[in-house]
């Protein structure tokens, strides 16, 4: 175990490593984030920030000396960097793991070798792979096989002539279409696990997405406890292939059938289980820090039903015209835990924060959720 005062590190400066900083805080540490933003939400709250590029020699170097472990935030830092980190001091996760996550084909590879389903796909990598694409796979959605996020970097593919001109609007770069299917329900889960091999997931959440980004979070997932039971496993069955150490999200589509296919996974905690902080004896983030520091994994059961909802910039503005949402109004309801990111500047789009909501069973939860949303103008979770 690191010791209590010792110092863990952080690649990124966003949302997410500002929740690690204060969970590992909380334990005792002190944190130093590497990010280039000079007002970047980790940097913020860490007892230290390294202003500079996650590429920087000296910057990595000075990180590594400093800290005796560090995690990230986010799965597009350079696998080369972690590398570079792990001569010097513990990674985690380590660069194979997020080098699968940051490629959509890897990641489909890799959960066909765990045995798990995926969407029907091909990959569109060059002019003859898309004079020769499979016209099954249509209506289908094109994506770029890296840095693709929170809906960005894709197109609908509705008939083959139009497949051309949308790959060149990507930017003539690796793609992957995939195939369109109908699902009821696209659900996650959170899996941790330690340097030891231990592992533990969090309740399965279900997701419901507005213009590809996440919306809102309803935990425990509305689904059959045998389909959450199968969700967990193989979620866990990847990260130990994987030897994974550290927090992983894995999302899957279930279809009208029953059946679960992987969709793709993260590296970090993730949006979906921002819920566990306010909802669970440990967060993800606790989580994160603990396998960090090499601490035992904490329980992750959790103590209420609840409802996340993602608080985006647009909420900033009306009109045209910035102005602050009606924030007062929400934290005035019973069971609602408000976080907000210390983001300076709202932009529509961006995650300024979110909002957990507790209540004494999903009905209910849905219910407060929708009392949020109607003093925020937001459009209810189903």
């Amino acid at each position: 175990m690191i010791p209590p005062g010792e110092w863990l590190g952080v690649l990124g400066g966003g949302q997410l490593g500002r929740m690690f900083c204060m969970a590992a805080q909380t334990l005792g540490y002190r944190v130093c984030v590497l990010d280039a933003a000079a007002d970047s939400p980790a940097g913020a709250v860490a007892d230290r920030q390294i202003q500079a590029d996650y590429t920087d020699p000296a910057a990595l170097a000075e990180l590594a000396a400093l800290c005796q472990a560090v995690t990230t935030e986010f799965e597009n830092v350079p696998a080369a960097s972690l590398e570079r980190l792990a001569r010097d001091c513990v990674v985690s996760p380590h660069a194979f793991a997020v080098a699968i996550a940051q490629d959509r084909l890897q990641e489909k590879t890799f959960a066909r070798q765990c045995g798990l389903a995926v969407v029907a796909h091909q990959a569109i990598a060059a002019a003859a792979d898309v004079a020769r694409v499979d016209a099954s796979l249509l209506p289908g959605v094109l994506k770029s096989a890296r840095l693709g996020y929170d809906g960005k970097a894709q197109a609908r593919i509705d008939q083959v002539a139009a497949l051309a001109q949308a790959w060149q609007s990507l930017g003539d770069v690796p793609c992957v279409l995939e195939k369109w299917i109908p699902i009821a329900r696209e659900v996650s889960v959170i899996v941790c696990r330690g340097r030891d091999g231990k592992a533990v997931t969090f309740p399965v959440a279900e997701n419901q997405h507005r213009d590809g980004i996440l919306a809102a979070t309803i935990a425990p997932a509305r689904i059959d406890p045998a389909l959450a039971q199968q969700a967990r496993a193989a979620a866990t069955a990847m990260a130990e292939r994987m030897d994974y150490v550290g927090v992983l999200c894995v999302e899957f589509f279930v279809l009208p059938d029953g059946q679960l296919l992987v969709n793709e996974m993260a590296p970090r905690p993730h949006n979906s289980g921002h819920y566990t902080i306010d909802a669970c004896l440990t967060s993800q983030f606790d989580q994160q820090a603990r396998i960090l520091a090499e601490l035992p994994l904490g329980n992750t059961r959790q103590l209420a039903p609840a409802v996340m909802l993602n608080l985006l910039g647009d909420l900033w503005f009306e009109a045209g015209q910035a102005r602050l949402p009606r924030l007062d109004a929400v934290a005035a309801i019973a069971g609602a835990c408000l976080h907000l990111y210390g983001k300076r500047e709202a932009r529509p789009g961006r995650k300024m924060g979110h909002v957990t909501i507790l209540g004494t069973s999903v009905p209910d939860a849905l219910a407060r959720a929708g009392e949020v949303s109607a003093r925020l103008a937001l459009e209810p979770p189903r």
